[in-house]
C-alpha cells in the first residue's frame, strides 16, 4: 500500500468519525442509565440487556445500514429520498410509486423530527454529568437545562459562518472520545471479565423468559444504542461508502466495549444512577472532569453532524422539488455538504430549546425518543425490499424481510412511549411531512392550472404579433425552466398584452452537481427576435448574470418574471399559497437589478 493510499484510508476514517458517528457515539452516555431506571439491575437482567445491545447494533446498524442500505446509492448519495429516486426508475406502476413516495416523505419527516430531540438529549445528558463533581451535587435541574440551552444556542449561531474550518478538529476529538470509551470499558471489564459472555444470544432469551411483556417494552429503551445508525446511509454522499463502513467497525468495538464496562460496573455497584459517569469517577476522580469536558465536546460534534444532516436532507428535498425553495448559502469552497439554510437553522434551534425546557431531564427526553428512529428504520427496510425485488440481488429480499420483522418489533415496543412524550416526535415530524405533501401536490395542481404552452404552439402566435412591427425598442429578458415549455406569464405578457421587444431573450439557469464550472449556451435562432440563453453553473458558482449576458452581446432593458396569484377557497391550497409567499422566489436567488425587474402576475384558480 502506498503512503498516499494509506493516508487517504486513515484520513477517511478520521473524517467519518467526526462527521457521521457523533449521534450513535454519544448514546452510551444515556442508554444503559435509561434502561436500568425501568429494569432492576439484577445479574441476569444486566447480561440480557448487554446481549440485546450487541445484537441490536449488529442487526439494525451493521446489517441493515452498513451492509444492505449502503449497497444502494445514486451518484454516491444515500438516504430515503435517494431510495425513492431508485424506486421511481425501477417501477412503472402508479400505486407502487405513490406508496414509495409516501414512505420516503414519512421517513424523511421522522428523521427531521428526530433532528430536534437528538441534540437536546445528547447535550443535556452530558451536562448532567456535572452532578457527579464534588460540590455540584445539589445543582438545580433548571441551571443544567440553561447551560445545555446556552451550548445549543451558541452552536446554532455559528452555523451561518460555516463549520468547514473547525470540522478538521472534529475527527481527532472523536478519536480521543471513542478511545476513552474503549479504554474505560476495558478497565472496568478487567475486574469482572466474565461479562464478555453477554454476547451469547441465550442471555436475551432468558431475559424475555423472565420479564415477559415488560421485557418486550424494554426494547423501546434498548433501541437508544442504535439511534444515529441511519446516519451511515444518509451521510454517504459526504465521504463515500468505504470510509464510513471502515470507521463503523472501530466505533462498534469502542461502543460495545464501553457498554460491557458499564455492565460490569453495574454488577459491582447496582445502585449507580448515571452509569457511564459513575464508572469513570470510580476509575479515576482526576480524569473525571477532563472526560466530562470531552463528552460535552462529543455531544456538540454529534449535534453539529445532525444539524448538517438536516441541512443535507432539506437540500436533497429542494433539488428533487419535494420542498420549497429555501435560501441556501454555501459555506465551503470544496464541500457541497457544507451548506447553511437560515430558515431551517433558526426553526431547529427554537424547537431544540423548547424540547430541552419542556422535558427538563435527559431521562424524560428518552421517553420521547426512539419512535421516530424505529419508524425510519422500518420504512428503510420496506423500501429496500422494493428495490432488491427488482434487481439481480433478489436473494437479499428474505434477509431484509427478517430485519424488517425485527424493526417492526422494536417500533411497536415504542407505542407505550406515546403518552410519555413520544407524541412530540410525531408533532415535530408532522411539520415537514405536511409541508412536503402540500408543496408536491400544490406544484402539480398549479402546473395543471397554469396550462403552459408547447414552444411550437407559442411560436405561431408570437411570429404573427412580431410581424406587425409594433415592437418595443431594446432587449427584454424572460426566465424559464427549459425551452420546450413556455410558462403562462410569458404568454400573458407577449401574446395577450402584445408586449414584445425587438429582442427577447429566454433565460434558463441550471445548477450542476459540481462545485465550480460555468458554461453558457446562446441559441439565437429560436424565432424572429427570439433567443435562448442557458447557463449551466456549479453549485458554488456565484453568478453574475448581467456580465455573462454582456459577454454575449446582450444588454437588457427590462427583466420579466412570473408571479402566481392563487385564488382558492381550499384550505390546503391556501397553505400552499402561504408557503410560496414566505419562501424566496427564483429571482431572489440571483442578484438581479431591482430597477429592471417586472413581475408579471398570473391569476390562477385552484
Amino acid at each position: 500500500m502506498s503512503q498516499k493510499t494509506e493516508l487517504s484510508y486513515w484520513g477517511g476514517i478520521v473524517k467519518a468519525l467526526g462527521l457521521v458517528f457523533g449521534d450513535i457515539g454519544t448514546s452510551p452516555i444515556y442508554t444503559l442509565t435509561v434502561v436500568f431506571t425501568l429494569t432492576k439491575p439484577t445479574e441476569s437482567n444486566i447480561y440480557g440487556i448487554l446481549c440485546l445491545v450487541f445484537w441490536t447494533m449488529t442487526i439494525l446498524v451493521t446489517a441493515e445500514y452498513a451492509w444492505l442500505a449502503m449497497s444502494l446509492g445514486k451518484k454516491g448519495q444515500g438516504g430515503e429520498i435517494v431510495l425513492r429516486e431508485i424506486i421511481i426508475k425501477l417501477f412503472r406502476q402508479g400505486r407502487v410509486l405513490a406508496f414509495a413516495g409516501f414512505l420516503s416523505f414519512l421517513g424523511v419527516s421522522l428523521l427531521l423530527g428526530d433532528g430536534v430531540i437528538t441534540p437536546a438529549i445528547s447535550i443535556l445528558s452530558a451536562v448532567e454529568g456535572l452532578l457527579l463533581i464534588p460540590g455540584l451535587e445539589e445543582t438545580r435541574q433548571g441551571i443544567l437545562v440553561a447551560i445545555a440551552a446556552i451550548i445549543a444556542i451558541t452552536l446554532f449561531f455559528v452555523q451561518s459562518r460555516g463549520t468547514d474550518k473547525i470540522t478538521g478538529i472534529f475527527g481527532p476529538i472523536m478519536i480521543v472520545y471513542f478511545g476513552s470509551l474503549f479504554v474505560s470499558g476495558a478497565v472496568s471489564i478487567s475486574s469482572t471479565p466474565e461479562i464478555v459472555s453477554a454476547i451469547n444470544p441465550m442471555h436475551a432469551v432468558n431475559f424475555f423468559r423472565e420479564n415477559g411483556i415488560a421485557g418486550y417494552f424494554v426494547l423501546s429503551e434498548v433501541i437508544l444504542c442504535s439511534t444515529g445508525g441511519e446516519a451511515l446511509y444518509a451521510d454517504m454522499g459526504h465521504l463515500g461508502k468505504k470510509p464510513i463502513i471502515r470507521a463503523w467497525y472501530f466505533v462498534f468495538a469502542a461502543l460495545y466495549m464501553n457498554y460491557l464496562g458499564q455492565g460490569a460496573h453495574l454488577l459491582r455497584n447496582p445502585g449507580s444512577e448515571n452509569i457511564l459517569f459513575s464508572m469513570i469517577q470510580s476509575q479515576s476522580s482526576l480524569l473525571y472532569i477532563p472526560f466530562l469536558i470531552l463528552t460535552i465536546f462529543a455531544t456538540i460534534i454529534a449535534s453539529q453532524s445532525i444539524i448538517s444532516g438536516v441541512f443535507s436532507i432539506v437540500y436533497q428535498g429542494i433539488t428533487t422539488r419535494l420542498m420549497p425553495l429555501f435560501k441556501v448559502d454555501y459555506t465551503s469552497t470544496h464541500m457541497q455538504s457544507q451548506i447553511y439554510i437560515g430558515a431551517v437553522n433558526w426553526a431547529l434551534m427554537c424547537a431544540v430549546i423548547f424540547v430541552m425546557f419542556f422535558f427538563q431531564k435527559s431521562g424524560n427526553l428518552a421517553a420521547a425518543y426512539g419512535m421516530a428512529v424505529t419508524g425510519s428504520m422500518t420504512i428503510t427496510a420496506i423500501m429496500m425490499i422494493m428495490v432488491f425485488s427488482r434487481t439481480t440481488k433478489k436473494w437479499k429480499v428474505p434477509v431484509v424481510a427478517v430485519i424488517l420483522v425485527i424493526d417492526v418489533i422494536y417500533f411497536t415496543s415504542t407505542f407505550p412511549k406515546f403518552v410519555h412524550g413520544a407524541y412530540w416526535s410525531i408533532i415535530l415530524a408532522s411539520i415537514p411531512f405536511i409541508t412536503i405533501q402540500v408543496w408536491t401536490h400544490g406544484q402539480r395542481h398549479l402546473y395543471r392550472a397554469l396550462r403552459p404552452l408547447d414552444l411550437d404552439i407559442f411560436l405561431l402566435s408570437y411570429e404573427q404579433i412580431y410581424a406587425k412591427a409594433k415592437n418595443i425598442p431594446g432587449t427584454a429578458l424572460f426566465f424559464i425552466k427549459a425551452l420546450d415549455v413556455i410558462p403562462p406569464y410569458i404568454v400573458h405578457c407577449m401574446i395577450r398584452s402584445n408586449i414584445i421587444y425587438e429582442r427577447n431573450v429566454l433565460i434558463s439557469i441550471i445548477r450542476t452537481d459540481e462545485p465550480f464550472g460555468n458554461i453558457a449556451r446562446h441559441k439565437k435562432d429560436v424565432g424572429t427576435g427570439l433567443e435562448f440563453f442557458q447557463i449551466s453553473a456549479g453549485y458554488m458558482e456565484v453568478l453574475d448574470i448581467e456580465k455573462q449576458l454582456k459577454d454575449h452581446g446582450i444588454q437588457e432593458k427590462v427583466i420579466f418574471y412570473g408571479v402566481e396569484d392563487i385564488e382558492t377557497r381550499n384550505p390546503v391550497w391556501r397553505l400552499f399559497d402561504l408557503i410560496k409567499k414566505v419562501t424566496p422566489n427564483f429571482v431572489q436567488f440571483n442578484k438581479l437589478p431591482a430597477a429592471k425587474l417586472q413581475g408579471v402576475v398570473t391569476r390562477v384558480e385552484m
